[in-house]
């Protein structure tokens, strides 16, 4: 009988450093140099992912040095920050929810609050593992209602999971802790980079549709066709900050970010608990936000995948990301 050839069992381990002003999580597959370097006090964001690639090992998060790197500048970007409860811009800081007006923000542009609550607030670790198959780590917030302008308790568990073939699974799990029914969203805000900039990539994502914006760019309440990127386009001179609406019934992934002359490939796949996928084009062009969200901006008002979250129930919101090499030439679909 011949013999089989014995794989290489891929190994994985999570490491805790106290390293550039904080405390580094850092996931590793020892396999395939594929890591992931999560921050907790920093609102647990993921702030490098990392592979190597041609003698070099390259970093796809566009996050910070360090900590003071960090404090410098994690505003007005917010880059990697968790969005809860609300994502994207709040229109004039204002919402109405059972009968009751409230006013709430911790940052604000125009006028309009953006981006959560939740941002920065330092996360407790309470589970780092690792085995044969995958490393793991798992944080957690209490929101005790302490903002005016939002009085609703709950509790968040952020899990991170690196497995083999690259990948990296995010899990989101909101309780709702406050004894009434609460509005809720969720989302992430990464800003990727391959190559020296984004002019130089192709980007694909599973969408038909947009959310309209208004000037302010708030949501319209109507939906427009746009099928420029649902075969893939590329992004030079294209200039972005737009609410996608993901056709759910479309193989995974989701959304590709391509760079031909780098030769790497970034697959995001979130299940349907992030319908909708916010594009933003920044400026400096060395990266671009792709974030997965829960509802499209202002949802606290247009209603648009608000979700009502009864007393003691409980919300999951996954996405994956998945680097891999183009010239592989693998499916990108339904792999």
């Amino acid at each position: 009988m011949q013999e089989q050839s014995k794989q290489p069992v891929p190994t994985f381990y999570c490491d805790r450093i106290q390293q550039n002003g904080w405390e580094e999580i850092i996931l590793r597959d020892e396999a395939t140099g594929f890591k992931a370097t999560i921050i907790p006090s920093a609102g647990a964001i993921l702030n490098k992912l990392e592979v190597p690639h041609n003698g070099k090992v390259i970093n796809i998060i566009d996050g910070f040095k360090d900590a003071d790197d960090w404090k410098a500048n994690f505003t007005p970007a917010f880059s990697g920050a968790k969005l809860s409860p609300f994502v994207c811009r709040l229109n004039n800081s204002t919402y109405a929810w059972e009968g009751q007006q409230y006013t709430t923000g911790k940052f604000f542009m125009n006028g309009h609050a953006i981006h959560g609550l939740l941002y920065g607030v330092e996360h407790e670790v309470i589970i780092t593992a690792a085995s044969a198959f995958m490393c793991e780590c798992k944080f957690l917030y209490h929101y005790k209602g302490t903002e005016p302008g939002y009085p609703f308790a709950f509790d968040m568990n952020i899990l991170y999971r690196l497995e083999s073939d690259c990948r990296l699974t995010i899990i989101t799990m909101v309780h709702n802790r406050s004894g009434r029914t609460i509005p809720m969203s969720d989302g992430w805000h990464p800003y990727f980079k391959l190559g020296e900039t984004i002019d130089n990539a192709t980007l694909q994502i599973n969408a038909k549709k947009q959310v309209e914006f208004n000037d302010a760019l708030l949501p319209t309440g109507e939906l427009i066709s746009n099928e420029k990127w649902f075969s893939g386009a590329p992004l030079k001179d294209a200039f972005l900050d737009n609410s996608f609406v993901l056709d759910m019934e479309e193989s995974m992934p989701h959304c590709i970010l391509s760079d031909e002359q780098l030769g790497l490939e970034l697959y995001i796949c979130p299940d349907r608990s992030y319908p909708y996928l916010q594009v933003y084009t920044p400026d400096h062009r060395k990266s671009i936000a792709i974030e997965n969200l829960s509802s499209p901006p202002d949802s606290f008002n247009n209603k648009m995948g608000l979700i009502a979250l009864e007393p003691e129930g409980s919300q999951a919101f996954q996405t994956m990301y998945r680097i891999a090499k183009m010239e592989k030439q693998e499916a990108k679909k339904g792999f």
